[in-house]
């Protein structure tokens, strides 16, 4: 049985450009080495970068052309002190999307404006919400964003209008609490983030109740992020606050009475976004789609890393040949040298860890080039104290850096002015989020360059070499699910414990809520009354809004007690298990003890020329079945299923061959997830007639699993890391060979329906993929899986084509 889990960081997609309106230019030699500089062209820089490789590493190059923009006149009811205070920062005239959006919510419909990256969204909902914050002095908005960073760069942008009562404030886990009180009783204009509203606003609306009672205006910012669980948990804290907000009606604003505040919501460019928002905050959503802001020119390039020398592999390696050079290595050799050539650049890395590396590798090599050069570059990442964040934002929008190595915490909004180049590496799971990371480069109207550096990974290896998947297709829709039980009965007993549930509230829920009522009654949470349902116990309910697995650990230096940052819980077995290595500006700790209860872990300074990788079992069993395809030796299941997982061991590496030391073992708790997942099965006599020995069954369903895990982004909104599988030549339920693929979320996130129902089209890229790959035995390209908790043994690449012949043959299409 081989098994290869959801990692332990999640991410949501997100996105920018227009790729329909690209021109595409072909991949071919690099130009003769062009003088470096800030003033060069993208198109200079990528041959200054194509040109210190042996081998052309570009793929591909596309050209997304400039932009015009399409200005209209001022709304007539925006009043004049308002265009004033715009005119002064810059703004003399919205655009036509910008004034159609701000139109839509002043006369009080519901809005969503999707538009790219850099579009000017936030205009669009400020023009409404100031305009009405300046015609009555007891109205009020709300503001919510995904991510801190977000919310503090819109504190900015408002407070920096001056507007004379409006007193804008964030409101969130970093708020001290000396002026929570302050914020609570005068502010008028409060940024904020589900978490905060979901723990501390709507718990506390006795306090909030002036503020909520006049709530005018709530705006959604990035709202394309809130997808699968967390966007279904964001569905109903929603829901929570219009039922609190509205139950006092309001006639707040120059549109009217009305019983409910008007939502404006900012995405990216998605697929149906209307839908999207309307599913999100259960209310009817016009969409505002057609971008009519100006957009600089972006050079697009596909950036396959180079075969390593069989020099260079490590002994654990070698017979897999080939082996490219990993993607964070070549990420930060392309960021020390964009960097050295004055160049501005962002680097969107997938893992925490990742951009600590990316980071220090590119600070060390500008070091050795120019003594101090490597203090312009850095790392941003989740988990940093409010100090260290504020500052980094702060040195790079000053351009004291010239680097930044970032998660995806700098993909939205953020305003990131200035900078020339962006690096991506690996593909972050969606077109979205690919486009939005994209447009982060070019935001001060000049040409910028972006860089997808590919992983040794089999979607990342595709997209690459059929740059059609990338270029020629739309975004994807936002999926979210209000309905999915494990969310919805944890959210209503929260409502029901902020003030009781009454019949009329459950239609605001949504399908669902009264079965979900009466589960809650029958477990003894909640107690019916003639008024209503009551919440029966003293503490609130526990909800998790992200899945991460429980409350943030606190990483803390033991001998000084000084806290460095935190991980969420269910990334902590991963990341700070004792004896893992732990980065943090560049600096190495090692983990000495890691105390779930308390969610503390205590770490020491050390500089090991190793780095850790966690390894853990999982065992699948199928719960329940709820579709099904009988394809004679063939079966697709659709269902749920209780996932078992623990970490059991940790493998030490050196850093610079990447050999592995040794495995030491962990005593860490297992843990438990019901989700949904889908699931083929194979008779025996179907893979012997295809050629496939009993013995060398595992490997060939373990190696297609893994490149169907790979695979699956293509046609689902989701990343590889959202999702597990396991396969076994002969599982316990099924008593037939067997792979499943399952969402990494409790309940579900909607990538296994996905899968359901296009599987032929997914397993024939799978295949495809496979079958397409230069290598012999199988790589990381194809079969191998960075992830993979049996160290990527056993794996038969050929016999991997001949199963899915199988599947492919006998499904109908």
């Amino acid at each position: 049985m081989t098994y290869d889990g959801p990692g332990p960081a999640r991410l949501a997609p997100r996105h920018d450009l227009e790729p329909s309106s690209a021109a595409t230019v072909s991949a071919g030699a690099a130009p003769a080495h062009p003088p470096a500089g800030p003033g060069h062209s993208p198109a200079d820089l990528l041959a200054r970068l194509r040109a210190r490789a042996d081998a052309d590493p570009v793929t591909h190059v596309e050209r997304v052309p400039a932009r015009a923009g399409l200005p209209v006149p001022w709304p007539e009811w925006v009043p004049e002190e308002l265009r004033a205070a715009f005119a002064r920062r810059g703004v003399v005239a919205p655009w036509r999307h910008q004034a159609e959006a701000a139109s839509l919510a002043y006369d009080g419909q519901h809005v969503v404006v999707a538009t790219g990256t850099a579009s000017g969204k936030s205009l669009a909902y400020q023009l409404p919400a100031l305009a009405t914050l300046l015609a009555d002095p007891r109205a009020t908005v709300l503001y919510v964003a995904p991510t801190k960073a977000l919310a503090a760069d819109q504190l900015r942008a408002v407070a920096e209008l001056e507007l004379e009562g409006v007193r804008p404030a964030c409101y969130d886990g970093d708020t001290p609490r000396a002026e929570r009180e302050w914020i609570r009783r005068h502010s008028r204009f409060v940024l904020t983030n589900p978490d905060m509203l979901h723990h501390g606003i709507l718990p506390g609306h006795a306090q909030w109740s002036g503020f909520l009672r006049r709530l005018a205006y709530v705006v959604v910012d990035e709202c394309h992020t809130y997808r699968g669980v967390f966007g279904s948990h964001v569905a109903h804290v929603l829901r929570r606050l219009r039922r609190l907000s509205g139950s006092a009606g309001r006639a707040s604003s120059p549109a009217g009475s009305r019983d409910t505040p008007v939502f404006v919501l900012a995405s990216a460019t998605s697929g149906d976004p209307a839908t999207s928002a309307g599913r999100l905050t259960g209310l009817p959503v016009a969409a505002v789609t057609e971008d009519t802001s100006p957009r600089s020119g972006v050079t697009f390039a596909l950036w396959e890393p180079p075969l390593l020398p069989s020099a260079d592999t490590s002994a654990e390696t070698a017979d897999l040949a080939p082996v490219r050079r990993s993607a964070l290595r070549e990420t930060s050799d392309l960021l020390a040298d964009t960097v050295a050539a004055g160049v501005r650049t962002l680097a969107f890395v997938r893992s925490r860890k990742g951009a600590e590396v990316v980071a220090a590798s590119a600070r060390r090599a500008l070091d050795e080039a120019v003594p101090g050069l490597g203090d312009r570059v850095a790392a941003y990442r989740a988990g940093y104290l409010r100090e260290e964040r504020r500052e980094l934002e702060r040195a790079l929008l000053d351009g004291d850096l010239l680097g930044l190595a970032s998660t995806n915490a700098l993909e939205l909004g953020v305003d990131l002015v200035g900078l020339d180049a962006v690096l991506i590496c690996g593909y972050p799971g969606t077109r979205a989020s690919l486009w939005q990371q994209a447009g982060r480069a070019g935001r001060s109207g000049q040409e910028a360059l972006a860089v997808l550096v590919a992983r040794d990974d089999p979607l990342d290896t595709y997209l690459v070499h059929h740059p059609e998947a990338v270029f020629g297709r739309p975004v994807e829709a936002t999926v979210l699910d209000p309905a999915n039980p494990y969310v919805l009965a944890p959210q209503l007993a929260c409502a029901a414990a902020e003030a009781p549930l009454t019949p009329a509230d459950l239609a605001l829920f949504g399908d669902g809520a009264k079965e979900a009522v009466d589960d809650l009654v029958a477990a003894g949470a909640l107690r019916r009354r003639p008024t209503g349902w009551y919440w029966r116990h003293r503490e609130r309910p526990e909800v998790d809004l992200r899945g991460e697995g429980g409350a943030p650990v606190c990483v803390v230096e033991a001998s000084t007690g000084r806290l460095l940052g935190t991980v969420d819980g269910g990334s902590s077995h991963f990341l700070l298990h004792p004896g893992a290595v732990y980065l943090h500006q560049g600096v190495s700790y090692v983990v000495d003890e890691l105390d779930l209860a308390d969610g503390c872990a205590l770490v020491h300074a050390e500089e090991p020329d190793w780095t850790t990788h966690a390894r853990d079992v999982t065992d699948v069993s199928v719960v329940s079945v709820r579709s099904y395809v009988d394809a004679g030796p063939v079966g697709m299941f659709l269902g749920e299923v209780d996932v078992t997982s623990q970490v059991v061991s940790y493998q030490r590496r050196r850093i610079a061959s990447g050999e592995v030391i040794d495995t030491r073992p962990l005593d860490l708790p297992a843990r438990e997830l019901r989700t949904v997942a889908v699931w083929f099965t194979l008779s025996p006599e179907s893979l012997a007639a295809a050629g496939v020995e009993p013995a060398d069954v595992p490997g060939a369903l373990h190696a297609a699993e893994h490149a169907a895990i790979g695979l699956l982004p293509l046609i689902a909104t989701c990343d590889r890391w959202d999702i597990g599988g396991l396969s076994t030549a002969v599982h316990p339920d099924t008593e037939a060979p067997t792979v499943f693929v399952y969402d990494g979320h409790p309940g579900g996130a909607g990538f296994a329906e996905r899968a359901y129902g296009t599987a032929a089209t997914w397993l024939r890229a799978t295949r495809d993929a496979i079958a397409e790959c230069a290598c012999e035995a199988g790589c990381p390209s194809c079969v191998q899986s960075p992830k993979c908790g049996n160290g990527n043994n056993p794996l038969s690449k050929a016999d991997a084509i001949r199963v899915l012949d199988v599947v492919l043959a006998n499904l109908p299409s």
